[in-house]
C-alpha cells in the first residue's frame, strides 16, 4: 500500500524521537512490503527562525497533500518572546484548522511492566488502565467570544462555551467507530445538570448512538468522571467530551499511566487522514543529548497506520514489540529501574525494531 507521510521533525527533541519513529515504519514496510513515502515538513520554532513564521504555507501545502502527518514536538522558551500571532503552537492550530481536524484521541494505557510508576494503588491498577479519550478540538469555551470590560468600576470577563448541533454529532461518530475498534462502549461526559450546552450534548449523543446499537452508550458528569479515573479507570473503554472537560479529563488520565513519554495521541477529522503525536512536549533541556524517550511518538506511527491506513494487524505487531521491549528489561531514562537495561534514544529505537522484525 502506497502512501505519502508528512513528517514534522520540529524543535527540542522531535528530530530524535521521529527518526525512531521512522525507523520503525519502514521496519513495518518491509514486514508488510508497503510503500510510505516520507516528506520532511518545517513547522514551529525552527520555521521561525529560517523562514520568520512558524507554518509557513509550503508546509501547509505539504500537510494537505499528504495521506497523514507524523508530529514531533513544537516549541519551546527560545520563542516564548516572538508575536503571538507568529508562535510556534500556531503551526499546529493552523494545520488542525486547515485540514479539519476537530478530534482528538489520546489513550490511556498503561504497560503491565511499569505498573509501579502509576501514581494509583496497586489493587486500582491490577484491573488494568486501558481507555481512549475521545476530545472535540475546535469549539466550546476556548473559541467562544472573550470579553473583558469594566462594569461598575471593576473589571468583568466573560467566556462563551457554545456549541453547534453539527459539531456534537461528528465527534459521536468519532467516538462510536473508535469503540468500534475496541470494547464496544462509550462514556459521554457532560455537566447537564447545569450547562445547556451539555443538556444539547448529551440529547445530541443519544441520536447518533441509535445508529450504534452495537455500542453501549452512558451519561456521565464531569465531575463524577474526574474521580472514577483515579478510583476505578478499568471501568472505562472510550471516554468522549467537548474541548475544555477533555483537556483536563485527558491530562488526568496520562499522569495514571506512570509516564508521559509513552503516550501517542491523534487529531482527525472527517476523512482518515490526521495528525499524530506524542503527548509530552518539545522537552528542550534534554535536546541533542539522544536520551529522550521515542517509544510516545512510536506508538503515535502506529496509531497512524491503525486509523488513517486501517492497518490494524501492523499497529498490533509495534504494539507488541513495545511491549516485549519492555518485559524483557529495556528501559530509557525517564523510565529507568534498578535491575533494568539503559538505552539511548536511538537504542530504543534500535531494539523495537529488531522485535518487530523477529514476530
Amino acid at each position: 500500500m502506497k502512501k505519502n507521510i508528512a513528517v514534522i521533525p520540529g524543535d527540542g527533541i522531535g528530530p530524535e524521537i521521529v527518526k525512531e519513529a521512522v525507523k520503525v515504519l519502514k521496519a513495518i514496510e518491509k514486514k508488510y512490503q508497503h510503500a510510505f513515502t516520507y516528506t520532511e515538513v518545517c513547522a514551529g520554532g525552527c520555521a521561525i527562525d529560517k523562514y520568520g513564521k512558524s507554518l509557513p504555507e509550503e508546509s501547509l501545502q505539504a500537510c494537505l497533500d499528504s495521506d497523514s502527518v507524523l508530529l514531533g514536538a513544537v516549541g519551546g522558551p527560545k520563542w516564548d518572546n516572538v508575536d503571538p500571532s507568529i508562535r510556534p503552537e500556531k503551526a499546529l492550530l493552523g494545520i488542525r484548522k486547515e485540514m479539519g481536524l476537530y478530534a482528538n484521541l489520546r489513550p490511556a494505557k498503561i504497560f503491565p511492566q511499569l505498573a509501579a510508576a502509576s501514581p494509583l494503588r496497586t489493587d486500582i491498577v491490577e484491573n488494568g488502565i486501558d481507555f481512549m479519550v475521545v476530545r472535540e478540538l475546535t469549539g466550546g469555551v476556548y473559541f467562544g467570544e472573550k470579553k473583558t470590560y469594566e462594569v461598575n468600576g471593576e473589571l468583568y470577563a466573560t467566556d462563551n462555551m457554545c456549541y453547534y448541533e453539527h459539531e456534537i454529532k461528528r465527534i459521536a461518530h468519532t467516538a462510536f467507530q473508535t469503540a468500534r475498534k475496541r470494547n464496544h462502549k462509550v462514556i459521554s461526559v457532560d455537566k447537564a445538570n447545569v450547562l445547556d450546552t451539555s443538556r444539547l450534548w448529551r440529547k445530541v449523543m443519544h441520536e447518533v448512538a441509535k445508529e450504534y446499537p452495537d455500542v453501549e452508550l452512558q451519561d456521565m458528569l464531569v465531575d463524577n468522571t474526574a474521580m472514577q479515573i483515579v478510583k476505578n479507570p478499568a471501568q472505562f473503554d472510550v471516554i468522549v467530551t467537548e474541548n475544555m472537560f477533555g483537556d483536563i479529563l485527558s491530562d488526568e488520565a496520562s499522569m495514571i499511566t506512570g509516564s508521559i513519554g509513552l503516550i501517542p495521541s491523534a487529531s482527525l477529522g472527517e476523512s482518515k487522514r490526521g495528525m499524530y503525536e506524542p503527548i509530552h512536549g518539545s522537552a528542550p533541556d534534554i535536546a541533542g543529548q539522544n536520551i529522550a524517550n521515542p517509544i510516545g511518538t512510536i506508538l503515535a506511527a502506529g496509531m497512524m497506520l491503525k486509523y488513517a491506513f486501517d492497518m490494524d494487524e501492523e499497529n498490533a505487531v509495534i504494539e507488541k514489540a513495545v511491549a516485549d521491549v519492555l518485559s524483557d528489561g529495556y528501559r530509557t531514562g525517564d523510565i529507568m529501574e534498578e535491575g533494568k537495561t539503559k538505552l539511548f534514544c536511538d537504542e530504543m529505537g534500535d531494539k523495537i525494531v529488531e522485535y518487530i522484525e523477529k514476530a
